[in-house]
């Protein structure tokens, strides 16, 4: 699982995130939704630990990840939005040397990789370059390597930028399985606000460094008292979109 305490994090005199207390329990997808420079890429720096807090605790699975880093970070998937991937080794070397990076032995790479290649239709490119890869296939392959060490919990940014509609599938089907089938604790941010309506159970939305909403679809659609909303309006009233929208649209006429 993964569970904020009052989480803060000041860049000079600027507040980039106040006070974020999360708890995100195994078994779900968590959506976290704001506009540009709300705070969600601070948030996620912070949770895999490229960023430490101002203040506040972070807990990853029970560990605290200011105490206890290698113990919390070796149960995480991290996805980034633009992964850096070694263009001239092949899918199999790739998981190989992530494999080891996370303390793998070469014995369980070579049991596990097989199947996340298999999974991501990647089983017949095992042996070509990455270079000769499309966008989608490299993204699949970095969700491979990503759960090739059994994480507990996934983080994951912008999963579906510049995948194709089989793709995009394939990964929303991953999602549920890992949550709902193997009680994983799934993180993810998006700007696609229809995946994240389809597929998290509940939903966070940042604004400005605060949490402003959280709460499944029908929790969100009583917070900003609209009945049959879909996300995107819900967002829009909640960060003030809306009212930014309305403007725009009253000075075009």
């Amino acid at each position: 699982m993964i569970k904020t305490e009052n989480l803060n994090k000041n860049f000079g005199n600027f507040p980039a995130l106040k006070e974020l207390s999360l708890e995100i329990p195994a078994g779900e997808i968590y959506g976290f939704l704001g506009p540009n420079g709300a705070g969600k890429t601070t948030t996620i720096r912070m949770l895999i630990g490229l960023l430490k807090p101002s203040s506040g605790r972070i807990y990853l699975c029970g560990y605290d990840l200011a105490k206890n880093p290698i113990s919390a970070k070796s149960l995480v998937g991290f996805i980034p939005d633009r992964p850096y991937l070694y263009e001239k080794l092949t899918a199999r070397e790739f998981l190989h040397f992530i494999g080891g990076v996370y303390g793998m032995s070469e014995g369980e790479v070579e049991k596990q990789a097989p199947a996340q290649l298999e999974f991501f239709n990647l089983k017949d490119w095992a042996d070509e370059l990455v270079e000769s890869f499309s966008h989608g296939m490299k993204q699949r392959l970095v969700f491979a390597s990503a759960l090739l060490h059994d994480p507990r919990v996934i983080i994951v940014d912008e999963p579906m930028v510049g995948m194709d509609p089989k793709g995009a599938r394939l990964l929303k089907d991953a999602f549920r399985r890992l949550a709902h089938q193997e009680g994983k604790t799934i993180f993810m941010s998006t700007h696609t606000l229809e995946i994240a309506q389809e597929v998290c159970d509940r939903i966070g939305i940042i604004n400005q460094g605060e949490l402003v909403a959280e709460g499944t679809m029908e929790q969100l659609r009583n917070l900003s008292k609209t009945k049959e909303a879909n996300l995107e309006e819900i967002f829009l009233k909640l960060t003030a979109g809306e009212e930014i929208r309305e403007l725009l649209e009253s000075l075009q006429g």
